[in-house]
């Protein structure tokens, strides 16, 4: 017989009130405003026992007592509400969203994740397959080491609450990650705890058995120094749990490394920086074009465009100027599989269906994630630096940006006063030329 259990539940010890932030949905005709909100992934949530103050989960480890199996600790266990203000440092104003690196709490909580939320219970759902989504960004506090991003992936539009009934905190409180890496420092997926084979990985995070794998579409990752747009396939559209040699990245459920378009590394190292073409001690505005087949959403997606508008002037996305790759701005099959070849890398992302895979799980509906984070494994050094550990810079591919690896310390990162932080505003999504600012022509 089956237990009966009221599964990962919700507390009321810090009322949940998501900050408001103000989107626009746009047309040829105009743009509409929306009232949305952003909720904090369950991942950085207290985690507490039934309505008490005792928790669940303490330091990198989950309490034997309430929760000795997955399932027990579902019904043992509650999210609580976040103070976005007073914990985190997040603060929204109108159209803008803030956020630093390291919360003012005296346990500071460190990289945080947010989702667009439509309403209180349901995440945002995108699906720009022949649109476009536009928003600005403000990296002049954003170092080398550190990446400010916003990306879409596949979650349930509840948080997974319908599909996996044990889970009763849904949207509300960030539950249902996901993502093309398939990550397993989730303390909950599908609704029930992840805590078997659980490995404490640092002071407050740690590993289970199980991961969380879905579709991805990093829209921009970066700092003051350097950055990257990347696309990434899955086997499966909707967000899947998986177990074993499914969660390894490239070739498990998911293209983990994904095909991706960084200027420096693509032979344009003065292209985006301090003073540079896009100029990142001033906010700029970063536009990102789906492309399909026959010009229609119900075509396949065939091409990622990108577009910059600084001070009122377009930019055109930097021109690839790599032997062996062919000219170009844009991420299409071709050039994911010349890139890959180029730099010695196996081709995941086209293994894993590619754009067309892409653009179905665009076409079923994304979530928009923001997040600021630092990097413990690699210093960062994928986004800005030379990677892999000891290649040889001069080879194609090494060099992704001018930092140095000691510059992405986290120990360093997170002692910085004020804390690195970075800002989003005037997020936008449409038809395509509906997102362009006033006064610009395309």
């Amino acid at each position: 017989m089956l237990a009966v259990v009221s599964g990962q539940q919700s507390s009321n010890i810090t009322p949940e009130v998501h900050p408001r932030i103000t989107t626009q949905k746009c047309t040829s005709s105009g743009c509409t405003a929306l009232s949305t909100s952003v909720s904090l992934d369950a991942n950085w949530r207290t985690l507490f026992y039934a309505n008490t103050t005792n928790y669940c989960f303490v330091g990198n480890t989950f309490d034997a007592v309430y929760c000795p199996d997955p399932l027990t600790c579902a019904e043992n266990c509650a999210l609580d509400g976040a103070d976005y203000l007073s914990d985190f440092g997040i603060r929204t104003s109108g159209h803008s969203l803030q956020m630093p690196l390291v919360g003012p709490d005296v346990n500071p909580n460190v990289g945080p994740r947010l989702f667009l939320m439509a309403n209180d219970s349901h995440y945002q759902i995108i699906s720009p397959l022949n649109q476009e989504i536009a928003f600005d960004v403000d990296l002049s506090r954003l170092p080398c080491g550190v990446n400010g991003a916003v990306y879409l992936i596949g979650m349930d539009a509840d948080g997974g609450a319908s599909r996996f009934p044990l889970n009763k905190a849904g949207a509300k409180y960030g539950t249902g990650y996901c993502d093309s890496k398939c990550p397993k420092d989730l303390k909950f997926i599908n609704g029930q705890a992840n805590l078997e084979d659980w490995s404490p990985t640092s002071s407050h995070s740690g590993t289970g058995l199980y991961g969380s794998c879905c579709t991805e579409l990093d829209l921009w990752e970066g700092n003051s120094a350097s950055a990257a747009f990347t696309a990434h396939a899955c086997n499966t559209t909707a967000q899947t749990r998986c177990s074993g040699d499914d969660c390894t990245a490239g070739s498990g459920l998911c293209d983990g490394a994904g095909c991706d378009f960084n200027a420096f590394r693509l032979g344009a190292p003065d292209f985006l920086g301090a003073g540079l073409t896009v100029d990142t001690t001033r906010t700029f505005t970063i536009v990102t074009r789906f492309v399909t087949s026959d010009n229609t959403s119900a075509g396949t997606l065939t091409e990622i465009q990108r577009l910059y508008v600084q001070d009122g002037v377009v930019i055109q996305n930097a021109a690839v100027a790599v032997p062996g790759i062919a000219p170009g701005n844009s991420i299409t099959d071709a050039f994911c599989a010349q890139e890959r070849a180029t730099f010695g890398e196996p081709d995941a992302f086209c293994a894993h269906g590619g754009l067309t895979q892409l653009g179905e799980a665009l076409r079923a509906g994304m979530v928009l994630a923001f997040a600021i984070r630092d990097d413990p494994a690699a210093n960062m050094a994928w986004l800005d630096s030379d990677y892999p550990p000891g290649a040889n810079a001069s080879a194609p591919g090494v060099a992704r940006g001018s930092c140095a690896v000691t510059d992405g310390a986290p120990a360093h990162l997170e002692s910085l006063d004020p804390s690195p932080v970075v800002v989003f505003s005037n997020i936008m999504f449409g038809e395509l030329g509906s997102t362009v600012p006033a006064g610009v022509a395309f």
